[in-house]
């Protein structure tokens, strides 16, 4: 009896520990939403990310500026280079990427907002635990929202200001942890002799018609 009275104790305090920053899985597969403040973009991706080889897929269909698109985008951080792939036609662009890679992750210097229970705390299963975390974006001066489950720091949404856009929200769902098939994190093979075309940066993946 007294082992279960000092279990239960040192496990109140372990629940009661103020949250800290963290990263998340370094391979995740899921979709996701983007949304615009100034209702310019609207996208539905669907998305592969493995921070171990500095990878990511993105398979977008969405609305900009009013016009509906599709894109499917390979980014290879670590060769600095992005292919656009067309499936259906076997044909690959290749482009030079601007961006270094960023790990899903809550920076160190990021401030605590609080903690919250998404649905409800009623019952087992009714509710998520989340953390969410405000800061400053480096060499612009934006601020962020982002906010990620507290077991696991799985991404659940992320705001961020855009001298282009205003507030881009991106919310994150049916997340799992792994990647099904890694041989899409490759390019295709009709990418070998993909021609050569000006660099792209971040904010140009959402942008294509």
């Amino acid at each position: 009896m007294q082992f279960l009275v000092v279990f239960a104790c040192f496990l109140a305090a372990c629940l009661a520990q103020k949250p800290r920053p963290c990263m998340s899985p370094p391979l995740l597969s899921g979709e996701m939403s983007v949304a615009t403040q100034n209702e310019k973009l609207f996208a539905f991706i669907r998305y592969l990310y493995d921070a171990l080889g500095e990878r990511v897929r993105l398979q977008e269909m969405g609305y900009y500026q009013n016009q509906s698109f599709t894109y499917d985008a390979l980014l290879l951080f670590r060769e600095a280079t992005m292919y656009e792939i067309n499936n259906q036609d076997h044909t690959c662009k290749r482009k030079p990427l601007k961006v270094d890679f960023h790990p899903m992750a809550i920076p160190r210097n990021a401030t605590l907002l609080g903690q919250a229970v998404l649905g409800s705390s009623s019952g087992p299963g009714e509710g998520l635990l989340v953390n969410s975390w405000t800061g400053t974006i480096p060499n612009t001066g934006g601020h962020y929202l982002s906010t990620v489950t507290e077991f696991g720091c799985i991404p659940v949404s992320t705001a961020y200001q855009t001298k282009s856009f205003g507030w881009m929200v991106t919310s994150f769902v049916n997340n799992v942890i792994g990647i099904l098939d890694p041989s899409q994190l490759n390019p295709p093979d009709f990418c070998q002799d993909a021609s050569h075309e000006e660099p792209v940066d971040f904010f140009s993946l959402f942008q294509m018609k």
